[in-house]
């Protein structure tokens, strides 16, 4: 099972800029394994599979927050 709040279901109207992006900016596919990773992070503390404490899972959820701000930004700057 995919964990939530995946890439796709956050920008479910940009599947193919999302494509074109990660394969012709490698910039941009590495803040997508980076967002991916840090998302199963933030599973893993949610669903009790991987303990840590609140203050480690808040600064898990601050970096996903600020990834997937940059995603949009360029998704954006793609859109223009």
């Amino acid at each position: 099972m995919a964990a939530p709040h995946a890439i796709h279901e956050e920008f479910p109207n940009d599947a193919g800029r999302i494509h074109e992006l990660k394969v012709s900016d490698a910039r941009f596919a590495r803040l997508l394994e980076d967002y991916d990773a840090i998302n199963d992070q933030v599973f893993g503390a949610e669903s009790r599979h991987t303990p840590m404490s609140d203050e480690a899972e808040t600064e898990l959820r601050r970096k996903r927050a600020a990834l997937k701000d940059e995603i949009a930004r360029l998704l954006a700057g793609a859109r223009g």
